[in-house]
């Protein structure tokens, strides 16, 4: 985080945006206030103890405050011990823009290029078909993360994740010729469509939570809903919809991670194995960006539970490369 440090003092000043706000009790009764705070470096989870909502206010997610606090260790992980907090006023001269990670590429210029792939399929059906659903989700594909917290939490963070998926997808079809590689790209770009559902999230690029259908469903499961409604809107092969369905249905590979069955022919089980493979890249990534060389990151619950090494052999800050004009 972005905070400001007072040596004198001990404390960090600095502006952030809301990520998420809640009012809690603690053992002795007392009111405290849970919030997720972040900018574009990342966030931070910070306690204001001992809360009065009229001293203090009460913050909703996706505003911007100000912020004075200290810094400690909480389970490896840095905490914000609130000492002081308000909202941004205009005489401040921010602009939540400048407290949101986006995507390295804008949404606008991945959006067109997977429509591009789409037109170039062979299978016409499936081009349709996907071609359809991206352009009828145009608007919120343009700016929605991919996840609330996890890997690409920011803005046009889902395009970003299935790109890159389409490209490792590509060059996977180029070694492997037996691999259908428009049933593979289509999966690809289909597989997380239902995220637009699952997660509430505004133009900021940032999830404030999960909705209802998002949570008694999920992505998966609405996803093949979709792609079943659409295909029969458009008089799809239904054989075709079905495999881009178990697609979209097994992609998080085992039950236990969410899928509803396991990918039960190669390219449904390759959709699983990148789409794995491009969140824990980024995930381990983004724990050793900003470790020192020679050093190990705090544990990361979402990977085992691990420590991650930064040998220094690479800059960890590089962005990420998929062949587009920014």
């Amino acid at each position: 985080m972005n905070f400001t440090y007072h040596e004198k003092s001990g404390t960090h000043t600095g502006f952030c945006l809301v990520k998420s706000c809640e009012k809690k009790t603690n053992k002795n009764g007392g009111a405290y206030l849970d919030l997720v705070l972040s900018d574009k470096s990342g966030e931070i989870n910070a306690k204001l103890w001992n809360y009065d909502e009229n001293i203090h206010g009460f913050y909703q997610p996706n505003t911007l405050v100000k912020v004075q606090g200290t810094i400690n260790k909480f389970n490896d992980v840095d905490q914000l011990r609130v000492d002081r907090i308000r909202a941004a006023i205009p005489a401040d001269n921010v602009r939540i823009e400048d407290f949101v990670a986006g995507a390295v590429y804008s949404g606008r210029a991945m959006f067109d290029e997977l429509v591009s792939i789409a037109e170039s399929f062979s299978d016409k059906e499936l081009s349709l078909l996907v071609r359809t659903i991206l352009t009828e989700n145009e608007e919120k594909l343009l700016y929605y993360p991919a996840a609330f917290k996890l890997h690409h939490a920011m803005r046009s963070g889902l395009l970003q994740h299935t790109l890159s998926i389409v490209r490792l997808a590509q060059s996977i079809c180029r070694i492997y010729p037996f691999v259908d590689e428009d049933l593979l790209l289509g999966g690809a770009m289909l597989h997380d469509i239902a995220k637009l559902d699952e997660l509430v999230a505004n133009e900021t690029g940032i999830a404030s939570g999960y909705s209802v259908e998002g949570t008694l469903l999920g992505h998966l499961v609405k996803g093949a809903m979709l792609v079943d409604k659409t295909a029969e809107r458009l008089g799809i092969s239904h054989e075709k919809a079905v495999l881009l369905e178990h697609m979209l249905i097994s992609h998080h590979g085992d039950p236990e991670f969410g899928a509803a069955v396991r990918p039960l022919f190669i390219e449904a089980d390759i959709l699983a194995a990148l789409d794995r493979l491009d969140a824990r890249i980024v995930e381990v990534n983004s724990a050793i960006n900003g470790v020192e060389q020679g050093a190990f990151s705090t544990r990361q619950w979402a990977l085992d539970n691990r420590a991650f090494y930064n040998h220094g052999r690479v800059d960890v800050t590089k962005e990420t490369d998929l062949g587009l004009d920014k």
